[in-house]
């Protein structure tokens, strides 16, 4: 059984890792269109600091991560986050901290007296009667008003998604606040029983030592397989039962998993069936840049995890995150690190500016929110032109349709955070679930 699977993000390795474990003896060969392993999981190293392209870690209140951690023996990377990091900013007119508490939101000045009261009366709001589609804009107004939308919302979907609530859909991108109007008929309702029949942490945000990167080398240096890279795969085509990829016309493939982003896996897929291709382009990505900022000497005490901004405060930057704070090897001691978040939904054409714009964007953003006006003595950029699937209205229709037309396809699988979930926790879940569908279609076959 010769299995191919195209990308080797962590999807693809996780996919690769799991089907291994339930079928030793098969054939697998992934194919990576870069020199490194990793896709949007990057981590580079820059005179000294450690600047992240993407994701810097996971939940741990999921166990998907943390068991492939350990399965794959990369335990002595896990990175523990500081306590610093549970102490969160939101800048709307000034920079706020996140109330963590009752007593400290009811104090916060992100809400008028007028909003808090909106909010406290979403207990007598009545549930939604269908199960239509709805914006986490339209959710949010509904529920707890356009205040706790507008000031907590919105930025909360800017540092997830790189989005906006009238852009994103609420059932698609948080399916559990859905489920908690559904079963329970409110938010604070459904929170307060499920606090009663879940009591326990909430999770702590984990990383790696050395950066997400040393858990991508740890994870694919544990997998027996053919890793090709620098190996770009335009296209596939049929053969009877196979699968024939045109950059290794060679060997014929019984299982394909493309764990590519979806417009990539649209133009890999266009000789197969056009229709499918159309479909696949029309998932939507946030274009998003990160600005890597490094001070040698700083004195801006970075006391948290960082900040986001709200669409009101029309600042350039959607955020800030004080990496050196939240992860300790992110700088060396008495260093500094920052990465700022430019663009996503809410203004598409700053992502996409010039370095040197960026840059500027930057260091002028960390000013204005957080008041440091020293010069960065490093900085690093990374551009995103396709950066975080955008899960419009209407996307779980268009995935069940999408799912449905690939079951014509035998053999063929698809993995990514363009589907169901865009977080690391998402994609080692949903990459299990491909693993182990195709493990219960090698027993069919065999």
């Amino acid at each position: 059984m010769n299995i191919a699977i195209i990308g080797g993000g962590i999807s693809g390795l996780t996919t690769a890792f799991y089907i291994k474990q339930e079928n030793p003896n098969v054939n697998i060969t992934l194919f990576e269109k870069e020199e490194k392993l990793g896709g949007k999981m990057m981590t580079k190293r820059v005179e000294g600091f450690l600047f992240e392209e993407g994701s810097n870690g996971f939940l741990s209140n999921k166990p998907d991560t943390l068991e492939l951690v350990k399965q794959s023996n990369s335990e002595e990377l896990l990175l523990r986050s500081s306590d610093k990091a549970r102490i969160r900013f939101i800048y709307k007119d000034a920079l706020h901290r996140l109330p963590e508490t009752p007593g400290a939101f009811l104090g916060t000045p992100l809400l008028s007296i007028f909003g808090k009261l909106r909010v406290a009366a979403e207990v007598f709001i009545p549930a939604k009667k269908d199960d239509e589609d709805e914006t986490l804009q339209s959710f949010g107004y509904r529920r707890v008003g356009k205040e706790m939308t507008d000031a907590f919302l919105d930025p909360m979907v800017a540092g997830i998604f790189a989005s906006s609530p009238d852009k994103i859909s609420v059932n698609s991108a948080f399916p559990a606040v859905v489920k908690l109007e559904k079963e329970y008929g409110g938010l604070f309702k459904g929170m307060l029983k499920k606090k009663k029949k879940d009591a326990g942490p909430g999770g702590v945000l984990m990383s790696f030592k050395g950066g997400v990167s040393a858990f991508i080398d740890s994870l694919s240096n544990s997998l027996d397989m053919d890793i090709k890279r620098d190996t770009d795969i335009q296209s596939i085509e049929q053969n009877g039962d196979k699968y024939i990829l045109n950059a290794d016309e060679k060997n014929k493939f019984d299982i394909v998993v493309l764990s590519t982003p979806a417009y990539e896996s649209a133009k890999i897929l266009n000789k197969i069936d056009t229709e499918f291709s159309v479909m696949l382009n029309d998932i939507e990505y946030s274009p998003i840049s990160v600005v890597g900022l490094g001070y040698d000497d700083l004195d801006h005490d970075l006391n948290g995890f960082g900040l986001l901004t709200t669409s009101s405060s029309k600042k350039d930057i959607l955020g800030v995150l004080w990496d050196s704070s939240i992860f300790t090897d992110r700088a060396q001691k008495g260093k500094k690190a920052l990465r700022v978040m430019i663009g996503g939904q809410r203004d598409q054409s700053l992502a996409l500016k010039s370095d040197t714009e960026l840059k500027e964007i930057a260091i002028r953003g960390i000013k204005e929110v957080m008041g440091i006006d020293k010069y960065p003595d490093t900085i690093y950029v990374k551009k995103w032109e396709k950066g975080i699937p955008n899960y419009r209205v209407g996307h779980l229709d268009r995935m069940k349709k999408l799912f449905n037309k690939l079951e014509n396809y035998k053999g063929l699988y698809l993995s990514s955070n363009a589907y169901n979930g865009v977080g690391l926790n998402d994609c080692v879940a949903n990459s299990k679930k491909i693993a182990n569908k195709i493990t219960k279609y090698i027993a069919k076959t065999t």
